[in-house]
């Protein structure tokens, strides 16, 4: 942590780091864990959790392959410059909307939800799986 009140000359990215996606990734992938394995207890429910999970992976894959696209095809930047120490980019500035914002209070804006959603259905989901064996 510096002395200085106002931190001058931090670096300004208008990209989220490749570890912020890969941690969506798998919070993506805990919440399709999570449903397939608490809730898969009846046939009726295998349609339902399928079509979850096909909504999920388009869900990641499509940005995921727009990211290749983008990053073939982008010009702006040199090849050398895309490799940014997460610490580096963690103690940056990230650029949202004509404003800047702390990097790391992006990477947080963006997991936050799916991060509640993927432990939220677990922790239902093991509540289900109690209520389940209790009951007669």
């Amino acid at each position: 942590m510096t002395r200085e009140l106002i931190a001058h000359n931090r670096p300004v990215y208008d990209e989220l780091h490749p570890r912020v996606y890969g941690a969506a990734v798998c919070l993506v992938a805990w919440f399709a864990l999570a449903a397939w394995i608490l809730f898969d207890r009846q046939d009726d429910v295998e349609l339902s959790l399928m079509f979850v999970s096909v909504l999920l992976l388009v869900a990641v894959l499509l940005p995921w392959l727009l990211s290749q696209i983008w990053q073939k095809y982008d010009y702006r930047h040199d090849l050398h410059q895309r490799s940014i120490p997460f610490r580096e980019w963690r103690g940056g500035k990230f650029a949202v909307w004509g404003s800047t914002i702390n990097s790391t209070d992006a990477a947080i804006d963006m997991l936050l939800p799916l991060a509640s959603v993927a432990f939220g259905l677990t922790a239902i989901g093991i509540v289900f799986l109690i209520c389940a064996s209790l009951a007669p």
